[in-house]
């Protein structure tokens, strides 16, 4: 399996986004999903509805087995409630053509990849989303510690590498760095 990278311009992420919500509505949540929340795809598809009714969400990781509880975004929060005005609590929120089962993994990336060619973006998966959500923390907080603790890597570095910070990223800072 190849690594994927996250979305570092805003604007192509603004770009994705409207294109998925030309296909779908759900397509464009499930992108925006995946960037409000950090969640790995395999916790986001099972969700229902009333899952995400509250102001929380709480789940357990099916990767780690560990209980998870967070706050849903308010951006994430408004095109939710539009999305899920209709909708019951027990419908999955995120359902595939097949009734009323979740989309698959390997669904949510052809989604993607749809997109991602259109755009001539290239290591484009479902682990872009979260990747980029990590990137885009890091961006506005600078703070690693929480990245790391979020994640659950075992060290800073570990979750630099995940976000995607690469030599050019510190080049451009250290030629833009000033005391003044």
């Amino acid at each position: 399996m190849s690594t994927v990278q996250p979305l570092k311009d805003v604007n192509v992420i603004n770009q994705f986004h409207s294109m998925l919500k030309e296909q779908s509505n759900r397509n464009a949540l499930l992108f925006s999903f995946g960037l409000y929340s950090g969640l790995r795809i395999s916790d986001i598809l099972p969700l229902t509805v009333g899952d995400v009714t509250g102001t929380h969400i709480t789940l357990k990781e099916q990767k780690t087995k560990k209980n998870k509880k967070f706050h849903i975004n308010d951006t994430l929060k408004e095109e939710l409630d539009v999305y899920i005005k209709d909708m019951q609590p027990e419908d999955i929120l995120f359902p595939s053509r097949k009734g009323n089962k979740p989309l698959t993994r390997i669904q949510a990336y052809r989604i993607l990849n749809v997109v991602a060619a259109q755009l001539g973006l290239e290591e484009i998966g479902t682990h872009t989303l979260r990747k980029t959500f990590g990137y885009h923390v890091f961006k506005k907080t600078n703070d690693l510690t929480y990245l790391q603790k979020l994640y659950g890597h075992s060290s800073p570095a570990i979750t630099l590498s995940y976000i995607g910070i690469t030599q050019e990223d510190m080049d451009n800072f250290m030629k833009t760095f000033s005391f003044a």
